[in-house]
């Protein structure tokens, strides 16, 4: 990552259209993000600013957001006191990846308000806090810092706001000639080992220059040393705002990203015309990735767990199932017993007798008890051959079930491996509907009224709506209940994977291929190349009385080959719809 305060000079620069125009609404939908819809000054879009501590953040974004049914206390002091207000103005603190939003409104009385909203882009120290413009005292914070935490400063209601501790470093737009330069080198050179590498000294000395920009600027000075000329250019070219925002996806697999053109970086280059969309495309979705991750540790250990216990449950029916169909075997012993049985005595271990059944009559020596007569030793076979055989049944259905059961947590990982944290949940719910887990909600709790989930919905090239179900309910909801009969349904054959339905009667090859490589994207297989998927129409998909959620069977299918491309799916325009 290379969120450095020069990065975060270019965000603040591109925030300035923000400057007159109001906070129309205000979500939070996670503990760390907020989302400002901003309107007016001829700007309207969406803002995120993330103290994710691992992604701290700030960009106009088109990503679409699922917020929670109960804004958190958070979202609503914001609300209260920055909803409808007007931004008066947005600064960078130095060269430090701190901005300041300073926000106009009007409280309850009608009197003119001022807060500061600060967002500090650092880190696992990342924050967004609100500030009384007047007092400097802080109303709240969405991450808390507690005198326990901090001895510096404290982040909580009533205290005032204290800036993080300064790292002792020099703002780099403050340096007049090559003089100051090497001054502040020098300061910060403890000998010849830091001379030895002129990138780390740049960040030691130099406020807002990270690791990857430091590197660049040596290798633009020869890659020995650090230039003042190459310095002083690169800063007058931020000085000027002429900001080249660029991904590089180096040859190594790891993607960098910076407002100049990283020349010392090999591989593929990616432009944009903005901060905003660089961070956007670098950032994607791996915040919510990892969040979903950390959300979905324990379900996923829990269907593995649950996976394995039926794997060796399905191996001991198997071996059972195998004892069963040779049942016959004890019941030719039993008859052969019945005729040699004038042969047999107490206490014999065993008796060797001709084997009437065998084409050839060769003998076949047949264990006994020795604490049995041969009456009884013979009704032990005769017992053992009745029982295997009443339970050649029973068996068969319970290896059915419990390869249908495989097919289902196999299917719940699948779709745990795509969810988004607006999907967890209603997987985590079906599994305590389904007995799997034990409901977390309070037993006199009122149950919340189930609403229509959420489906995700693509626009295909030919401009008609592909919705996707991502889990089970969705699935249920989707192919079930809001598809019509003459629309087309598609799934990936005899693999894990979501629903997918063309929302058209009428449609092009270049929507079934769109279609096609989306169920395939969504399903167990999305790595793979030539994935096997179904598509039929909705009248031909039927769910059985009493199916697990998500299972259906059809009919009147044709299948075609795709390969899904992860990078062209990313490209095509989408929404969640309610």
């Amino acid at each position: 990552m290379a969120l450095d305060g020069i990065v975060t000079r270019a965000i603040t620069r591109e925030l300035q259209a923000c400057i007159g125009a109001r906070i129309h609404k205000i979500h939070q939908p996670n503990n760390h993000d907020l989302v400002l819809q901003i309107r007016g000054a001829n700007v309207q879009g969406k803002l995120l600013i993330s103290a994710n501590p691992t992604y701290p953040r700030v960009h106009f974004t088109k990503q679409s957001f699922i917020n929670p049914l109960e804004a958190p206390m958070f979202c609503m002091l914001i609300r209260k006191y920055c909803e409808s207000g007007q931004i008066e103005d947005i600064r960078q603190v130095g060269s430090e990846r701190i901005i300041h939003i300073k926000i106009r409104s009007r409280d309850e009385l009608g009197d003119l308000s001022f807060k500061t909203l600060i967002i500090e882009l650092m880190g696992r120290h990342s924050n967004i806090i609100l500030v009384d413009e007047g007092t400097g005292a802080i109303h709240d914070g969405i991450h808390h810092v507690t005198p326990s935490i901090s001895s510096y400063r404290v982040v909580m209601p009533g205290a005032n706001y204290v800036e993080p501790p300064q790292q002792g470093k020099q703002d780099p737009f403050t340096i007049a000639d090559q003089a100051q330069f090497q001054a502040a080198l020098q300061t910060h050179a403890g000998g010849e080992q830091e001379a030895a590498k002129p990138d780390k000294l740049l960040v030691a000395s130099f406020s807002g220059l990270s690791p990857l920009l430091a590197k660049e600027i040596v290798h633009r000075s020869g890659g020995h040393t650090a230039s003042w000329s190459v310095f002083l250019t690169m800063l007058q070219q931020f000085s000027a705002h002429q900001y080249e925002p660029e991904i590089v996806e180096q040859d190594n697999g790891k993607a960098v990203f910076s407002v100049t053109s990283l020349t010392h970086a090999e591989g593929g280059r990616t432009r944009f015309t903005t901060i905003s969309e660089c961070l956007e495309a670098f950032y994607g979705d791996k915040a919510e990735r990892d969040t979903v991750k950390q959300r979905v540790s324990d379900l996923i250990r829990f269907l593995h767990n649950e996976r394995n216990k039926n794997d060796k449950k399905l191996d001991k029916l198997r071996e059972t199932l195998q004892d069963a169909q040779a049942a016959d075997r004890f019941r030719i012993m039993g008859e052969l017993l019945t005729a040699y049985m004038h042969q047999i005595k107490r206490g014999d271990a065993a008796i060797e007798v001709v084997d009437y059944y065998d084409e050839e009559q060769r003998t076949v020596t047949i264990a006994l008890d020795p604490q049995l007569t041969a009456s009884e030793n013979t009704q032990q076979y005769f017992k053992k051959y009745n029982k295997l055989k009443n339970s050649l049944a029973v068996v068969t259905e319970q290896i059915e079930r419990t390869e249908e059961e495989l097919r289902y947590l196999d299917a719940l990982l699948q779709q745990l491996d795509s969810a988004s944290l607006g999907d967890i949940e209603e997987i985590r719910e079906e599994l305590v509907e389904q007995g799997y887990l034990r409901d977390r909600a309070k037993r006199n709790a009122k149950k919340r009224k189930k609403l229509r989930p959420a489906l995700l919905s693509y626009e295909s090239s030919e401009g008609i709506s592909i919705y996707v179900g991502k889990n089970n309910t969705q699935n249920d909801y989707l192919t079930n209940k809001l598809a019509a009969p003459n629309e087309t349904w598609l799934h990936t054959k005899d693999i894990p994977g979501s629903h997918v339905v063309i929302r058209a009667a009428e449609f092009g090859e270049a929507t079934l291929e769109e279609a096609a490589m989306l169920a395939a994207h969504y399903s167990q297989a999305r790595g793979s190349s030539l994935v096997p998927v179904d598509y039929t129409l909705i009248r031909h998909v039927k769910k059985p009385s009493g199916s697990r959620p998500g299972f259906v069977i059809y009919d009147h299918q044709k299948t075609l080959f795709i390969t899904p491309d992860e990078q062209r799916i990313k490209q095509w325009p989408f929404q969640i719809r309610n």
